[in-house]
């Protein structure tokens, strides 16, 4: 057993209604009240972790230096928590200054010049 699987006794108070029809469920399976509650919580962390607006909210988070890396790690997971490391240091690093070459028109037909002062003008002009 590693340390992080190690028992921890938590209190906390609940509505004496959940408790007793925890109870029931809990002897219908043949189990403790425990073993019980420690499923139920595993898998909303699971479920809560995978949702798309969990994982955004961390990010920015993240993002923020709201939360650090091992925080993120235990929210969503070592893998995405890898990514959104990525992710933060792109974003934290100086762009590319590339000059666009002179022999080669990326452009084919007409362009757009966007003002970039007007921006509450959502047209578009083509």
């Amino acid at each position: 057993m590693s340390a992080s699987d190690k028992p921890r006794r938590v209190h906390f108070q609940s509505p004496e209604y959940l408790v007793e029809r925890l109870d029931a469920v809990a002897g219908l399976f043949d189990k403790d009240r425990t073993d019980l509650l420690v499923e139920a919580i595993r898998e909303y962390l699971e479920d809560t972790a995978e949702s798309e607006t969990f994982q955004d909210l961390v990010a920015e988070r993240y993002y923020d230096d709201q939360l650090e890396f091992e925080t993120v790690k235990q929210l969503v997971g070592a893998e995405t928590a890898q990514r959104l490391r990525l992710l933060k240091a792109d974003l934290e690093s100086e762009p590319f200054d590339l000059t666009p070459p002179d022999d080669v028109d990326i452009y084919t037909g007409e362009t757009t010049t966007v003002d970039p002062t007007n921006v509450s003008d959502t047209s578009s002009e083509q």
